[in-house]
């Protein structure tokens, strides 16, 4: 594989990923996976981090810590001192 193909590869993992490139794009790119190990582990990567972040997404934070972190941002804007909710 050359040079070229791995940018290419990388520039539309993203694309690939989100199953938004037209057929013979997801060909070419997974014919690459195929034969490119350093592309196939970045491919890996980031298919990984998308799970962990939708994971860490759908748990929310418990609401004493969300009116602690509102409280503080209206502190730092100027809005409220500490504590006032």
């Amino acid at each position: 594989m050359t040079e070229h193909n791995c940018d290419d590869a990388l520039s539309e993992l993203q694309l690939y990923l989100d199953k938004e490139l037209d057929a013979d794009t997801v060909v070419r790119i997974e014919a690459h996976l195929r034969g490119c190990s350093p592309c196939l582990e970045a491919y890996d990567f980031e298919a990984v981090l998308r799970q962990v972040v939708a994971r860490g997404c759908r748990e929310q934070a418990p609401d004493s810590l969300r009116l602690k972190v509102l409280d503080a941002l209206r502190a730092c804007e100027g809005e409220t001192e500490p504590g006032a909710v």
